[in-house]
């Protein structure tokens, strides 16, 4: 819009002109007028402005009504909060403990309980101090009282308590609080610089590119102009009954030509009805030409890596060339090999039918089809879409070398025989053949345009062991690589990238001084004043690494509070899972398949009709069949609409979140005695935060 020219006030302004003249009259019937220049008189007179009693009083009863509306919400939601806490803790209705498997995460619940204790009854000693008038906390030169000072023992005891704990307990937590801002501060740095790269990245466009049509016709059976390589594609599952037809679906509608795909079914099913509803769906897709086989292990040993490690034994994939692997959950798009697949073969694009022997694996990227179901998948999206768009993007272009994700990637099957194949030693066993590869000198290339749909857990019991897995997982690898890593024939550079950044600093330093940091040493110094966090620490620096995190996805920045809150919450877990996989604890070998609940994308209903009339199919498929197997039929069918009946939620109550729930609100009340407002309102909203996670609220649906 273009700006306003208004000179009015300008010409109005006031100025003196000429010499002010004074008439003044003897005859009182006659009025006095002072002209203060010749145009005073002509001058317009000025309406007054001011608002009228009718209108004060509309302006007042709309602001009563805002914040009547504002505290009627708060007093709704906590109201619903105190109502869950009642049905859930105190008549323990519909929800289930958490159970500690082999010890698990007891001595950390054990510590937490003693810090909550312990800040109670610190907490009962500032309130007691505070109304009897002993605010020595408030002043910054700590004043002890003489013993003629002292009156009464309760007053003598807390000033044995001010002694002790400024030349004992202050000391300590100032060192750690300033080791883990050390920490916090290197990490922060890192991730800075990866952002850098991003935008480098995006100001070159920079990415791995194809030039032209290699293939040389949309005709993929009489295409001439290029040799279409042997593609293996499989597909792990175990339990997968809400997926298992859609991922399937969609792998055997890949354009690629028949001759030279063959897709393994490879199901670790321990439940025979889904084991049959899996080869029903195989017998379909089989009976309409697809290369498509259908592979059980009657022992389950090794779990995802035993079963790829199996499938890769058979006789009949000897001369296939590259290997491309979904979980059961992944719908990759009709045209993913051709996206993916050529990258080994062009190196030179002068010559696109060059080879690139030394790629080992194309990484595509995840893109989910539920993020926007409930507040924990969006925070999860913020999370995974920095994770692809910056750090694994970053680290394709400039290094080559990232950890695989274990689906949605194609391999090539002379880079997994030379680095061992799929080893059954950790839980990560995508970033093991990663690692090892890298470390034989394969290279690997991240492509963020290519997208396949897939799921993110929609219930905090599925999310946190999935994070217990990536977590304590890349722990359990580091112990096993590292004199791998250090006697291998990589650049120095190489090394350093693998130990300080790669596992060091994003895996085992982060959620270190997280936990450390947000969760026990700032409660600490709520009653430890002497030992004090910058605001900086607390405030600017995290809101500034979660606006870097949410810039892949800012369609998310109205979420940055709670994102920001819910990552220091999962710290208790990832913390705990990095402990457990470090020191290789019990917890650390459990794998879990993470719940799906097979939710389809635009595509995938579109071919709708083609999915409802599965009977028809079947019953054509089986048309002849015996009496047993028409009564095996409908006995899929039954089973089938069983399946269709939801299961009633059973809520859990995760008691480390919570301990650290009323260890935190705890603090808040001791940061409300000194008057520290920045710390109240993070102690406090952090504490919900605990509340509801340890409720189990966090994955309830959005309206």
């Amino acid at each position: 819009m273009a700006p306003r020219l208004d000179f009015s006030n300008l010409w109005g302004k006031d100025t003196r002109r000429g010499t002010p003249v004074v008439v003044t009259m003897e005859n009182p019937n006659i009025s006095v007028v002072e002209i203060d220049g010749p145009d005073a008189a002509f001058r317009p007179v000025e309406r007054s402005r001011g608002k009228n009693a009718k209108q004060v009083t509309w302006v007042l009863l709309l602001k009563a009504h805002r914040a009547v509306g504002c505290i009627s919400w708060l007093a709704t939601f906590l109201w619903a909060l105190l109502g869950t806490i009642k049905k859930r803790l105190v008549y323990g209705q519909g929800v289930v403990m958490e159970t500690e498997k082999l010890g698990k995460g007891k001595l950390l619940f054990g510590v937490i309980r003693v810090f909550l204790v312990t800040s109670l009854v610190i907490l009962t000693f500032e309130v007691v101090a505070y109304f009897k008038g002993w605010h020595y906390f408030q002043n910054s030169n700590l004043h002890i009282p003489r013993s003629s000072e002292i009156q009464g023992w309760l007053h003598m005891v807390y000033a044995a308590w001010l002694t002790f704990r400024a030349d004992y307990i202050a000391p300590l937590i100032q060192a750690l609080s300033t080791f883990c801002i050390v920490l916090f501060l290197i990490q922060s740095v890192d991730r800075m610089i990866l952002c850098l790269g991003c935008f480098w990245i995006k100001y070159k466009k920079l990415k791995p590119r194809i030039n032209g049509d290699i293939f040389g016709t949309d005709d993929v059976e009489k295409s001439a102009g290029y040799d279409y390589p042997m593609v293996l594609v499989q597909i792990p599952m175990c339990n997968e009954r809400e997926v298992y037809e859609q991922s399937i679906s969609a792998v055997c509608q890949m354009d690629w030509p028949k001759n030279r795909l063959l897709i393994q079914v490879l199901d670790d099913s321990n439940d025979e009805s889904i084991q049959w509803l899996i080869q029903a769906e195989v017998a379909k897709w089989s009976q309409k030409g697809i290369n498509i086989k259908y592979r059980h292990r009657e022992v389950r040993t090794g779990y995802k890596a035993g079963n790829l490690n199996s499938a890769m034994g058979c006789d009949y994939i000897k001369d296939y060339e590259f290997v491309a692997i979904f979980d059961a959950d992944f719908q990759p798009n009709p045209d993913f090999l051709k996206q993916t697949v050529p990258h080994f073969k062009v190196k030179d694009q002068q010559n696109p039918l060059s080879e690139n022997p030394e790629l080992g694996l194309v990484q595509a990227r995840w893109a989910f089809v539920n993020k926007d179901e409930n507040l924990l998948t969006r925070l999860q999206n913020i999370n995974l879409c920095f994770h692809f768009e910056v750090e694994q993007q970053v680290n394709g272009v400039f290094l080559n070398f990232f950890g695989f994700n274990g689906t949605a990637g194609v391999w090539r099957i002379k880079a997994l025989e030379e680095s061992g194949g799929w080893l059954e030693r950790t839980t990560v066993e995508d970033m093991d053949i990663a690692v090892r590869a890298h470390l034989n000198g394969w290279k690997f290339i991240f492509l963020n345009d290519v997208k396949v749909l897939c799921e993110v857990p929609e219930s905090y019991e599925a999310y946190r062991k999935q994070q217990h897995r990536w977590h304590s997982g890349p722990m359990q690898l580091f112990r096993l690589c590292l004199p791998a890593i250090i006697s291998s024939k990589i650049s120095a550079l190489k090394k350093a990238n693998l130990i300080l950044l790669f596992f060091l600093l994003r895996k085992l330093i982060l959620p270190f001084y997280s936990f450390t940091l947000f969760c026990i040493i700032l409660p600490l110094t709520m009653f430890v004043p002497e030992a004090e966090l910058p605001l900086w620490v607390i405030c600017y620096v995290p809101v500034l690494m979660s606006l870097l995190n949410i810039l892949p996805a800012p369609k998310s920045f109205p979420f940055i509070v709670p994102y920001l809150l819910f990552e220091n919450t999962m710290s208790v877990t990832k913390f705990n899972a990095m402990v457990s996989g470090l020191f290789q604890l019990g917890s650390s070998y459990e794998w879990t398949v993470t719940k799906k609940t097979g939710r389809s994308s635009e595509s995938d209903l579109l071919a709708a009709a083609e999915r409802e009339s599965k009977t028809m199919n079947q019953l054509q498929i089986h048309r002849g069949a015996s009496e047993s197997e028409l009564s095996a039929l409908n006995q899929l069918m039954e089973q089938k609409e069983a399946a269709a009946i939801p299961v009633k939620k059973v809520n859990k109550i995760y008691k480390k979140e919570l301990t650290l729930a009323f260890l935190l609100l705890t603090a808040s009340v001791r940061s409300l005695l000194s008057a520290q407002g920045v710390h109240f309102y993070f102690l406090l909203f952090q504490g919900i935060t605990f509340l509801l996670v340890g409720l189990d609220l966090i994955g309830e649906q959005m309206s």
